[in-house]
């Protein structure tokens, strides 16, 4: 059984998601987003969850 990402990667909490219209525009706003620096994506998710809670669980 292949591995998924987030067991791979040990992710235990989503702390930002952002829906989109379609997966064209879901696809394009992540490429985006991964060429951001650490910081520019850190400034991203505290814009809107400053204080880094689990999303998963509200």
């Amino acid at each position: 059984m292949a591995n998924s990402f987030t067991s791979r990667y040990r992710i235990k909490h989503l702390v930002y998601y952002e829906a989109c219209n379609d997966a064209v525009a879901a696809i394009s706003r992540e490429k985006q987003i991964k060429g951001w620096t650490r910081d520019k994506k850190i400034a991203l998710i505290e814009s809107v969850n400053a204080k880094w809670l689990d999303l998963s669980v509200s």
